[in-house]
């Protein structure tokens, strides 16, 4: 999960959930936590970060596998080809697998995909912006021109990421 965090309107921190999580930890405290945001790259929902980074006192008596993370076991059959050039991939199969299933992911998010991401992202930072209506009107028409004129206003972080969810290259 990608993430970009922003503080008052400015992007502070960008990238996979630990990077974020650490850099925004190392940050001096802020005036008030509630001006911290983070969302989804993917998703363009909100997110809550947990910048605790106290170890919890079960941390010993973990389970095996990676169940913090979600991960199900699951039978997977392949030809014996496959299998042979999954021994060979860095990582093990299970890493190389969900790394290919990521990627066909990505390709295959819709433009509407796209667009309503940037609509969620955009209610939560710019809802009350001037012409915040016009600029959604333009994202769903797909046009990047119209977005951009009627965004022109807005803080730089929040005009320039709504632009990348809903117009990725």
């Amino acid at each position: 999960m990608k993430l970009t965090v922003f503080h008052k309107g400015a992007i502070i921190a960008r990238g996979a959930k630990d990077d974020v999580l650490s850099a925004v930890r190392g940050l001096p405290p802020l005036a008030r936590s509630s001006d911290l945001l983070a969302f989804d790259d993917e998703s363009g929902l909100q997110v809550d970060l947990d910048l605790d980074d106290t170890v919890p006192e079960d941390a010993g008596t973990r389970k095996r596998g990676r169940p913090s993370l979600g991960v199900e076991a699951k039978e997977v059959t392949l030809l014996p080809r496959h299998w042979q050039w999954l021994r060979r991939q860095r990582g093990g199969a299970s890493s190389t697998l969900r790394k290919l299933v990521e990627a066909a992911m990505r390709e295959q998010r819709s433009e509407l995909d796209c667009h309503d991401a940037a609509y969620w992202f955009l209610s939560v930072m710019a809802g009350d912006l001037p012409k915040f209506e016009d600029a959604v009107r333009e994202i769903y028409a797909g046009n990047r021109v119209g977005y951009d004129h009627s965004s022109q206003d807005w803080p730089a972080d929040i005009r320039s990421h709504g632009r990348e969810l809903a117009f990725p290259a």
